[in-house]
């Protein structure tokens, strides 16, 4: 099963696909980040986000995808815009046709790393063991993207969610 990582926002949003194999060994197939001008206008960056996630997508053909859930403290302005990020994102994938769960930051952290309460770096090494790559993920929005798509596999593999027919 190919997963489709995604830890959104508007500015650098993650993305990350990691195969399970027959054996259940997990490998990395593609991880990066889109990035968008800061200047440029809010729709303009969303449609921006749109187009270069299709691109992955339909160069790719993800069984599914997996997608952090808004969390936030304090920032009321960040959480709108991630919210919008999110709402594109949700749609590239429902119109592909590709079944998405969506998991917290603390479940994505215990799933990868055993520790609900991990800090990024721990969650990083943890990425680059589980992954079998010669160095930490980067930037730290592609690990976390790393992280939500092994958050999912493991989640799969325990529930059958998400699993092609």
């Amino acid at each position: 099963m190919l997963v489709l990582g995604i830890d959104p926002g508007t500015a650098t949003t993650g993305y990350g696909l990691v195969r399970e194999t027959e054996q259940g060994d997990l490998v990395l197939v593609e991880y990066g980040a889109i990035l968008t001008p800061a200047g440029m206008p809010q729709e303009e960056r969303l449609q921006m986000l749109y187009e270069r996630l299709n691109e992955i997508i339909l160069l790719h053909h993800p069984d599914c995808g997996a997608v952090e859930k808004l969390f936030f403290r304090r920032n009321v302005t960040t959480a709108i815009s991630v919210g919008q990020a999110r709402g594109v994102i949700l749609l590239a994938m429902a119109q592909h046709h590709m079944a998405v769960a969506e998991y917290t930051p603390m479940e994505v952290k215990q799933a990868v790393s055993g520790y609900g309460g991990a800090d990024k770096h721990q969650v990083q090494v943890m990425v680059q063991a589980l992954l079998n790559m010669d160095k930490l993920p980067k930037p730290d929005d592609a690990a976390d993207a790393l992280a939500i798509a092994i958050c999912h596999q493991h989640s799969a593999r325990m529930s059958g969610w998400g699993v092609p027919e």
